[in-house]
């Protein structure tokens, strides 16, 4: 089994900065050798549900800001078939302020997650682990490569140093601890693949999975049993995303999500489409093609036997196959990792410390003098 740095820690003292502490809790450390057992996959037919959002009061305060949140009234989604949920929580793409690394970033988001949208459900949170893109760099060296990394070195006053890192993953573990979180950590391995595999298992054991990212990535997981709930910065809230919310976005299956993205390429993520090489290969071709064959591969195998298009698409398929396969395994999440779910991850959350572990965070970013409202150091 890959090394897991995994959390669930109960504090004694007090974050970077000794002004404020936890009140100690007797919650346990998870153990790694909890295995996942191998039930039958449960296979239902569900009803789609419609969008539900979850909004926070704007206020310039982030203590204000916190309590306001705490205040309202939770909205629930209706669980489908009686089904329990399982919560898995990304944390990297939360600690950022467009792409400023910022705990404040986090604090307020977190704060809206556990308070309206998880209540007492399971929640799983998972970090990148330690050159985590570097298998997939190997194969495409500009993966994500433009990527401003939370522990990189900036130049004064915007420098980073390895132990604000350090202490900005311990104070977000401290939170999540005594909020009755598992913290997840497999090196080697980006958080991705990390939630890919475990969520198979959840879902093995007769749950549905609610995945909490910005990620995109995660939309080839989507299914009847598999849903996401996205940050919207602009509006401050949370949003569920659900099946019928990607077939009326993208007017397919997101058994296709993951073969078009191959074609169209993912600028964000650093993967070139195929109009890089062939500039009129674009995505309505690419969807065209894709929604008919039904998965790159098949498309592919196809192209590679008889003609699938015109000219143009039928030469970039036969010449450019082995371009979309690299993209097609860069991009592909794995499901397969030496990594195994524990049933004590899987009971009610414990909620009564929340509103304590969260205001004393709220607090501690307030006063710190090491980091600014954009996360950045102070000037000296």
């Amino acid at each position: 089994m890959k090394t897991i740095d995994m959390a669930l820690f109960t504090i004694s003292h007090s974050f970077i900065q000794p002004s404020y502490s936890f009140p100690s809790t007797p919650n346990p450390t998870f153990s790694i050798s909890c295995k996942a057992q191998k039930p039958t996959p449960t296979t239902t037919t569900k009803k789609t549900e419609p969008l539900l959002s979850h909004t926070a009061n704007s206020s310039s305060a982030l203590s204000g800001s916190f309590h306001q949140t705490l205040g309202e009234q939770p909205l629930s989604q209706t669980k489908k078939g009686g089904k329990k949920r399982v919560f898995f929580l990304d944390v990297n793409p939360l600690c950022y302020e467009g792409s400023t690394p910022s705990l404040h970033s986090f604090a307020r988001w977190i704060s809206l997650f556990l308070s309206q949208v998880t209540h007492t459900d399971p929640v799983i949170a998972v970090f990148d682990g330690e050159r985590g893109s570097e298998h997939r760099r190997q194969l495409l060296p500009s993966y994500k490569a433009h990527r401003i990394k939370f522990t990189r070195h900036l130049s004064s006053p915007q420098r980073y140093s390895r132990g604000h890192f350090g202490k900005s993953h311990q104070v977000i573990k401290d939170v999540l601890g005594k909020c009755n979180v598992p913290v997840l950590k497999v090196d080697g391995h980006e958080a991705d693949d990390v939630v890919a595999t475990l969520a198979g298992q959840v879902l093995n054991k007769g749950f549905q999975v609610v995945i909490a990212s910005p990620d995109k990535d995660f939309k080839q997981l989507i299914s009847e049993d598999v849903q996401l709930v996205m940050p919207l910065p602009d509006l401050k809230r949370w949003s569920f995303y659900t099946l019928k919310h990607y077939r009326d976005q993208y007017d397919c299956d997101p058994q296709s999500d993951l073969s078009l993205r191959c074609i169209v390429g993912d600028e964000v993520d650093g993967v070139p489409g195929i109009q890089h090489v062939v500039p009129s290969f674009g995505r309505k071709t690419a969807l065209k093609l894709i929604k008919k064959h039904g998965s790159l591969e098949t498309l592919l195998n196809a192209a590679a036997v008889r003609t699938v298009g015109r000219a143009y698409a039928q030469d970039a398929l036969t010449k450019y196959a082995d371009y979309l396969r690299r993209n097609y395994e860069v991009l592909a999440l794995k499901r397969d990792l030496d990594v195994h779910l524990c049933d004590e991850w899987l009971v009610k959350r414990d909620t009564h410390n929340d509103k304590i572990a969260l205001s004393t965070f709220f607090k501690y970013l307030e006063e710190s003098k090491e980091l600014a409202y954009t996360g950045r150091p102070k000037p000296l």
